[in-house]
């Protein structure tokens, strides 16, 4: 089977001739850049630095020498700038704090704190006030609140929503050029164009904003969510509209071309519980997926994917009602979250794509055994009958030993 096909077999709860790999797809099932050059060094690729494609986390970008390695199934295509508002091109080299040299985006300028922190600025331009900050021993960016004094009578919905612009012509073309290169692989494509992620915390601060306006600090998002429901829903509401608008016109200019819709990467789910009850979704986040969904499923071929950490089994029923086809990263060490009970509660319904092994303990400070014997019980839970894309629970982080990967990939071998 062509990498394409393995994954649409998966998608179409059907099984292929192996089980379907993603590194590097999305934002959320990606390598720390460390891991990615570590990784290089291991298996003897060309020297080169790695480009970091995501600032915020640092996430390596999976070039085809080192996908053909890993056996990776699938492509991603990326908006063109980056969370913090400057293009993702002009690529200079820039030195980690551990002392690792990448390369970096040419708007990728920092300045130093006082105690030694890289503090990274809104468009690149060091004369804006800091969005984002990495410690001195750190290896990936933190949001910076900047939540303005709130005035209840003065909230504008409006102000939440100036993140979200309908999509130039030049984005578009990039976009189209990225996704028709991306279908050529034979790979399957996902496509992450941002804009429908509601209520994305990563996002809320507006990292790319010199000042951001509206309800900017995260705790402040999630008691609005109870105490300015009419306020959420404009933000919704208007967020929505945008970002419907514009994968009407990236469906009508190349939409033959995707095959996964990445929608949303906002998290539901802590490590014990939801952050919402049932009820709370359906009123105020069901009503806008399925708006967003119901026209993917009625006008193009794509299957919708959902990002959510933590333990939210007893959100799944609500997420297959709103047309959601894929969860990720299945984080199994979530309460509610067994492997075995959400397989055979929800095996045949939803792609469980992630959850291949455990990123907070067996990756990174197990042995490589406990890697292979973890990475085989997944595989024998979640395999059988499609419906399962392989990949880490969440991105592999900065300080994964090279061994363990390598061990993880042997035993899906």
């Amino acid at each position: 089977m062509t990498s394409r096909e393995r994954v649409l077999a998966a998608l179409a709860h059907k099984t292929s001739d192996r089980v379907p790999v993603d590194f590097g797809g999305t934002f959320v099932s990606g390598i720390h850049v460390s891991v990615v050059a570590a990784l290089r060094d291991y298996y003897g690729l060309e020297k080169r630095l790695v480009k970091v494609i995501d600032p915020g986390q640092m996430l390596g970008e999976v070039e085809e020498d080192l996908k053909q390695v890993l056996g990776v199934d699938t492509e991603c295509v990326l908006r063109s700038t980056t969370r913090y508002g400057f293009p993702n091109r002009d690529w200079k080299p820039w030195r980690m704090p551990d002392g690792l040299e990448v390369l970096v985006p040419g708007g990728f300028n920092v300045t130093r704190g006082p105690a030694g922190e890289i503090l990274m600025h809104p468009g690149g331009n060091i004369a804006n006030p800091p969005s984002a900050v990495m410690p001195s021993d750190g290896f990936f960016f933190d949001n910076i609140e900047r939540q303005p004094e709130i005035d209840e009578d003065a909230l504008d919905p409006r102000d939440n929503l100036v993140d979200f612009q309908p999509l130039s012509e030049e984005e578009l073309q990039f976009l189209e050029a990225s996704a028709r290169r991306a279908r050529a692989t034979g790979r399957a494509v996902i496509g992450s164009f941002g804009g429908t992620a509601l209520g994305d915390v990563s996002h809320i601060p507006g990292p790319a904003l010199v000042s951001p306006r509206g309800i900017r600090s995260v705790t402040e998002w999630y008691m609005s969510t109870r105490m300015r429901r009419e306020y959420m829903h404009a933000v919704f509401d208007g967020q929505s509209a945008v970002g419907l608008a514009n994968l009407q016109r990236i469906a009508k200019r190349f939409g033959d071309a995707i095959d996964v819709i990445n929608l949303c990467g906002t998290d539901f789910g802590t490590q014990k519980s939801t952050f919402c009850s049932v009820d709370t979704f359906h009123e105020l986040w069901a009503p806008y997926y399925k708006r967003i969904i119901s026209w993917i499923h009625q006008n193009t071929a794509w299957r919708v994917f959902k990002h959510s950490c933590g333990a939210v089994a007893k959100l799944i029923p609500s997420l297959l009602d709103c047309g959601f086809d894929i969860l990720n990263p299945v984080q199994c060490s979530a309460a509610g979250m067994d492997p075995r009970k959400l397989k055979d509660k929800y095996g045949r319904e939803i792609v469980f794509w992630g959850g291949g092994v455990d990123t907070q303990s067996t990756l990174p400070f197990g042995t490589p055994d406990d890697v292979r014997e973890q990475v085989k019980q997944r595989l024998e839970v979640f395999s059988p009958g499609g419906g399962f894309v392989f990949n880490t629970v969440h991105n592999v982080q900065a300080g994964t030993p090279v061994r363990n990967f390598v061990a993880m990939i042997e035993a899906l071998r």
